[in-house]
């Protein structure tokens, strides 16, 4: 059995992995996740002429962001997901009333696994369009939407929608079926899909923050402490709080791993005294730093990869996450965690070095006069946006060489798991403003956007104008709809790596560099000379 899927970063051979995912994805998973998507659609020809219902709105999010990189690996899980799927499209379909003239509503599934897996074969993204550039636009457009999918499934937990965005979701999904839409068609999508992704980080945004309380500026402990502990990793900010609320007054102590780190800057979250610090580092490292952890680890969204046999039996994984043989919680009863937690021998007492985070919006632009005044006396020169996805691919030191060489007189915004390149080393301060602030998780773009767009007001100037650049790093689909929310917005100049994506034909590469001026990292010296002059 063969596969081709491309759209993460890390893509075998900058092409595609037709083997066996550079993740982990098997060549059945990635059959079925395609026939999954390929059913999603066929639900979505008929919700968008129903309106909104609510089983079918929730059901297309989870659908999605189960197919984004390193989320759901077990092939049941997805199987069990296509069938559901097409109970809810007949639905969709008695309650339009009549059939859709289009091939994909006539869609069913097989009734075995083997069957789905062979159907999914038939309907990978080679197949969603003759002219390949048209095709590439719709990956670009569907690997939005399971981007959006993900930050909107965080925004559902909290109790947050929206019926436009949700309307949308709908709208996209069964326009990609359309055979005769011409190019600029699926573009606007695209460019729509970006403008709709900034309400959702919004909708987020004001869950954690009405939730949580605004970020504030905090320190995190990197070492250890001594006593049971469950490690938590992934992003999602309400299953950190139910493991938290779970084990107070049990002796276990909270450690968050790769993007959950900024969860500590949340004053909801940071009064829990077991809340103790942050182990280890970005997602690609956590075989053998998970191997090192003597305690209970948890999964509750992606980043998850193939788990090590040293921790397997200590592995669980939570919401849409899954990974064959992997304990799963379903709910919010976290005991099965605790127990094994307290049979684990637990951490030494080895205190470590400790760094900031906290810095949303709402903490920088509470010093904005401090950064404005900062700005007209020369003390501050430029603003790198130096963040977003990390991976194992190599390339990636460039974004250490980058931050290390930037003057003395810049400040690095960073954001997402690709800080952990740089968030250990010592940037210093000017005027008592760090160097270094950390804005949050990658979802946390939004509050970059907002600090982007009050400076440029301060200085009565476009976003364009402001002393500010975008180096940005990408590996999933994420990055790439906040990367479609700064196309919407028409911030140009942004630098991307390590490499281009592999799903972006010439033709489109020619009409971003022409419209937003995006252009391949190169070096780290030739780009800050580049940018600095």
């Amino acid at each position: 059995m063969s596969m081709f899927c491309n759209q993460c970063e890390q893509a075998a051979n900058g092409t595609g992995c037709n083997i066996s995912g550079v993740c982990g994805k098997k060549p059945d998973v990635a059959a079925l996740q395609d026939h999954l998507i390929y059913g999603l659609k066929s639900l979505a020809l008929y919700a968008d002429k129903i309106g909104r219902n609510a089983e079918i709105d929730r059901f297309t999010i989870e659908g999605l962001f189960t197919t984004v990189t390193n989320v759901d690996f077990e092939p049941a899980r997805i199987g069990g997901m296509i069938k559901q799927c097409y109970e809810l499209k007949e639905k969709a379909k008695a309650a339009y009333g009549s059939a859709i003239a289009n091939p994909v509503a006539d869609w069913k599934p097989a009734e075995d696994l083997a069957g789905m897996v062979n159907q999914g074969e038939q309907h990978g993204i080679n197949t969603q369009h003759v002219n390949e550039d048209i095709r590439s636009v719709i990956e670009i457009l569907m690997y939005g939407l399971k981007g959006m999918a993900a930050y909107m499934d965080h925004a559902m937990i909290l109790g947050r929608t929206d019926d436009e965005v949700m309307a949308f979701f709908q709208k996209a999904l069964a326009a990609t079926t359309n055979a005769s839409a011409g190019l600029m068609d699926v573009v606007g999508l695209a460019m729509e899909c970006g403008k709709h992704n900034l309400t959702v980080m919004g909708l987020l945004n004001a869950a954690h923050t009405d939730t949580y309380g605004h970020p504030v500026p905090t320190p995190v402990q990197l070492g250890t402490k001594s006593g049971k502990a469950i490690l938590v990793s992934g992003h999602d900010l309400k299953m950190l709080e139910e493991i938290l609320k779970q084990t107070e007054g049990k002796g276990i102590n909270i450690y968050t791993h790769g993007e959950m780190l900024p969860a500590h800057g949340y004053p909801g979250l940071k009064k829990y005294s077991h809340l103790v610090g942050n182990f280890g580092g970005a997602w690609q490292d956590q075989a053998k730093e998970f191997a090192n952890f003597p305690g209970a680890i948890i999964f509750n969204t992606n980043c998850i990869q193939r788990p090590s046999d040293s921790y397997t039996d200590r592995l669980f994984t939570w919401g849409l996450v899954a990974w064959p043989g992997v304990k799963h919680v379903d709910g919010w009863d976290f005991s099965a965690v605790i127990n094994k937690a307290l049979e684990c021998p637990g951490l030494p007492e080895n205190p470590g070095q400790e760094i900031l985070t906290g810095f949303g919006h709402n903490a920088v632009l509470g010093v904005a006069d401090k950064v404005i005044a900062a700005v007209k006396s020369g003390d501050i020169k430029h603003f790198f946006l130096v963040g977003g996805c990390d991976g194992a691919k190599s390339g990636r030191n460039y974004y250490t060489e980058f931050a290390e060489k930037a003057p003395k007189d810049t400040v690095i915004l960073t954001l997402a798991c690709g800080k952990y390149r740089f968030n250990k080393l010592d940037f210093g301060d000017i005027g008592g403003i760090p160097r270094l602030l950390d804005i949050g998780q990658c979802n946390d773009a939004y509050s970059a956007i907002q600090i982007a767009v009050a400076l440029a007001g301060a200085f009565e100037c476009g976003v364009n104008d402001l002393p500010l650049s975008m180096v940005l790093s990408w590996y999933e689909q994420k990055a790439v709809v906040i990367l479609l929310t700064l196309l919407h917005l028409g911030i140009k100049n942004i630098k991307l790596g390590p490499t281009l994506p592999a799903f972006i034909t010439p033709n489109i590469l020619n009409f971003l560099v022409e419209n937003f001026n995006i252009g391949p990292i190169t070096t780290a010296e030739a780009d800050l000379k580049a940018i600095l002059g």
